[in-house]
């Protein structure tokens, strides 16, 4: 098949290289020039211009937010130049709102939509093991779902409204932020009263909170391993305040993301924008006067997310 890809980040490069593992003809836009040139060194055509990748039969795209995603597909007119038939799928975690405009947009130019955001770091995208949340007309997504078996473990279809996919991924990812936060704290004090955080973590990571995030991310926490970022603070500030927008369109109140912003503000603001999310478990442990973690490995090997 055919694929146009936008957006060679950390994971979209990953992503894209399975893609042309896995037979499928890639045609790859991105805004700097060097994974381009990785890939196409792999079986890539790069693309001039990002408007050129929608003469493809599939367009994928993993851009790092609304911005980013309406600057390429709208600003650029990209959209515009989408060949008859062309399904567009948004691998990217966006606000609800951007997500109902994009599918009406599509609509209005019958062009296929399926939102299709991904669960997973850049390792487990590597090994095309990434968990996929899938919305859209069921005949678009039954079209692209042999894509997305080459990028993904499971695809998990959510309904027709693609926002609905998205709903999903930043509910999550509000979980795996309110997790890394409990681990701080918890951290914090298991080390006031002196235990060591890779001991603490082992504990619990290889008993009551074995999940996959407990074990990554605690494993980052007790190694104080927060760059290079696989996944920026900055972004996870960002999705916490889409969860947050997402909660006030539906009126539900989410007290617990609200705190979690604060905290994510407080670490940007301490010059931490750069580093891992998993960085803000640190601020629990300077809040408690004891400064950073010691950098003791856990001994337990954890599975991917």
């Amino acid at each position: 098949m055919q694929v146009g890809f936008i957006g060679l980040g950390q994971m979209g490069k990953a992503i894209a290289s399975n893609l042309l593992r896995a037979g499928h003809r890639l045609i790859v836009w991105n805004r700097s020039t060097p994974p381009v040139e990785e890939l196409v060194a792999l079986g890539a055509q790069a693309a001039a211009r990002p408007g050129d990748v929608a003469a493809a039969e599939i367009l994928m795209t993993m851009l790092a937010d609304d911005a980013a995603l309406r600057s390429v597909l709208i600003d650029q007119a990209t959209l515009e130049r989408g060949r008859v038939g062309l399904i567009h799928v948004n691998l990217a975690t966006i606000s609800v709102e951007f997500a109902r405009e994009l599918a009406s947009l599509h609509r209005g130019r019958g062009l296929g939509y399926v939102a299709a955001p991904v669960f997973g770091r850049p390792e487990v995208a590597q090994a095309a093991k990434l968990n996929v949340v899938v919305a859209g007309a069921p005949a678009d997504v039954a079209r692209v779902t042999p894509v997305l078996q080459a990028i993904g473990e499971r695809i998990w279809p959510v309904g027709d409204e693609p926002e609905r996919a998205n709903v999903v991924k930043l509910a999550g990812n509000f979980m795996i932020a309110s997790a890394i936060e409990t681990m701080g704290e918890a951290v914090a004090l298991a080390r006031a009263h002196g235990i060591e955080s890779a001991q603490f973590l082992e504990i619990l990571t290889s008993t009551l909170f074995a999940a996959p995030v407990f074990r990554v991310y605690g494993r980052l926490i007790a190694e104080q391993r927060y760059e290079p970022a696989a996944f920026r603070l900055t972004l996870g500030l960002k999705d916490v305040r889409l969860a947050l927008s997402a909660g006030d369109g539906a009126h539900v109140p989410m007290p617990l993301a609200s705190l979690l912003r604060d905290r994510f503000l407080e670490a940007v603001a301490c010059g931490e924008a750069e580093l891992d999310w998993a960085a803000i478990a640190r601020l629990s442990m300077r809040h408690a006067g004891l400064g950073s973690a010691s950098p003791t490995a856990l001994t337990a090997t954890p599975s991917p997310p």
